[in-house]
This record gives C-alpha cells, structure tokens and sequence, in this order.
C-alpha cells in the first residue's frame, strides 16, 4: 500500500485511484425501464406509447436519445412503430416469434451445423406430437391437414419445403406450449434452408415424408399420445438418418425473414 505524502502546507494526500466507470448509454437506462414496465404488464399489448415529444418532456432527455430507445424495443419485439398520422410506437407482448428470432440470431451467429439442429429437434418434437394428442383441437387438426395436402400437391422444391415447415410447427402450435412453437419455428427454419437442394430432398424421401405426417396427423387426431410420440420418434430420427448420409457436416444458411 502507497504510504500518504506530504503537502507543503503540511495537509496529507492519499495516493487516491479510482478505476474507469462504465456508464450506461441514457437510451439504454429509458429502454430498460420501458421494457421492465412492459414485461410486468403495466401496459396492455396494443397500447400507444406516450408521443416522442411528451417522452422527452416526461424523461428530460434528449429526442435522440428517445428515439433510440424506441428503435432497441422494436427491434426486441417489445413495441411496433408506425408512421404517418395514427402513428406512434405501440406495446406488443412477446410472442413465438420473438423467442423463433432469437434462437435464430444464434444458430446463424455460432454457425450451428447441422447434426446439432437434428439432435434438438429429436429431443423436442416427440414431445410436441405427445402434448398435441392432448390439446388439440379441431382448428389444430384442419391446419395439419392443409398442410399434408400441400405436401403432396408441392411441385418445386421451395413448396415442397414450406409445407414441410408448415406441418411440423403446425404439430407444435397444437401443443399449445409457446415456447416450444417458438423453438420449432426457428429449428424448422434453419434444417429446411440447409437442405434446401435435392440431394437431400429426393422423390423417395418426398414419399417417405408424407406417410409419416399422415400417420403421426392420425396419432394426433385419435388422441393416442404414445403412438403419437413414437411415430414422430421414428419419423425425425429415419428423416436425420437420410440427411446425415449425405453430408455429415453442413453450414447453416438461415435468411432473413
């Protein structure tokens, strides 16, 4: 420890040393607690913000510094900005696609491949199929349905794919469990755009694809949770397989949506 010094007029000084302080951007703090106040529920989903004008007379900041707060929301998902005279920033409530979005970011961003996707969604969609042989309703069953008969009636690829898309996280919604839609959104996504050619999407495998969507579809319909689990079991796993065989490792390409 530095011992203290003397002054000429004989007062002692302190070696005093403070270290550097991180201080929070200003638009960050009225984020913050402009999102805290949201996900309490203070504000009702649909809600218009006060006007940037009033917020920067509320807050005593900057419209700068306003407006940056409001673009970090959006961009969270948290409000909706519109333009024009009934615009104005309105609170929206996390939903699917907030947690499909930020699962995203990570895929694209750690550059997952994709023997990873295909081991979580094996480990996720079992349960999926089991918890909509439950919950279903009548509602879930005619979107599972459109989406099989879209499987069939696909003529390129790209359809082909969506209507894939379409039924696996159509099987998801009927669990009625948010997060795990939000999970197969972003997984169904990213397997399907790292597939997206036929060497991997062949005609045998285009056959193969529709026979176990009807089946798993009529485990769903006659609530049977077992056979539900285990024909997707067998469908995501032999669908795995088929994928594996033809490239062991692959970047994953998700694009914008």
């Amino acid at each position: 420890m530095a011992e203290p010094a003397n002054t000429p007029n004989g007062t002692i000084r302190n070696p005093v040393r403070l270290s550097p302080m991180q201080v929070p951007k200003a638009s960050d703090v009225l984020a913050n607690d402009l999102r805290e106040r949201i996900l309490r529920g203070e504000f009702a989903e649909g809600t218009a913000l006060p006007p940037e004008r009033e917020l920067v007379t509320q807050t005593g900041m900057s419209r700068t510094t306003v407006r940056e707060a409001l673009r970090i929301l959006e961009v969270q998902g948290l409000v909706r900005v519109k333009t024009g005279r009934a615009g104005g920033a309105f609170v929206e409530h996390p939903g699917e696609e907030s947690v499909a979005q930020s699962v995203n970011l990570m895929i694209r961003g750690r550059k997952i491949r994709i023997p990873a996707l295909l081991e979580t969604r094996e480990a996720l969609e079992p349960a999926c199929a089991r918890l909509a042989a439950s919950a279903r309703t009548e509602e879930d069953l005619d979107r599972l349905e459109v989406a099989n008969d879209d499987l069939v009636a696909a003529g390129d690829l790209d359809a082909f794919l969506q209507a894939n898309i379409d039924w696996h996280v159509g099987v998801a919604m009927a669990s009625h469990n948010e997060l795990l839609t939000g999970f197969m959104l972003a997984l169904s996504r990213a397997i399907y755009a790292s597939t997206r050619n036929t060497q991997f999407v062949d005609a045998e495998v285009r056959a193969t694809t529709v026979r176990a969507h009807r089946s798993v579809t009529a485990a769903i319909r006659a609530q049977d949770p077992n056979a539900a689990v285990r024909r997707m079991t067998r469908h995501v796993h032999t669908y795995a397989e088929a994928v594996l065989k033809v490239e062991e490792r692959t970047d994953v390409d998700v694009q914008e949506d």
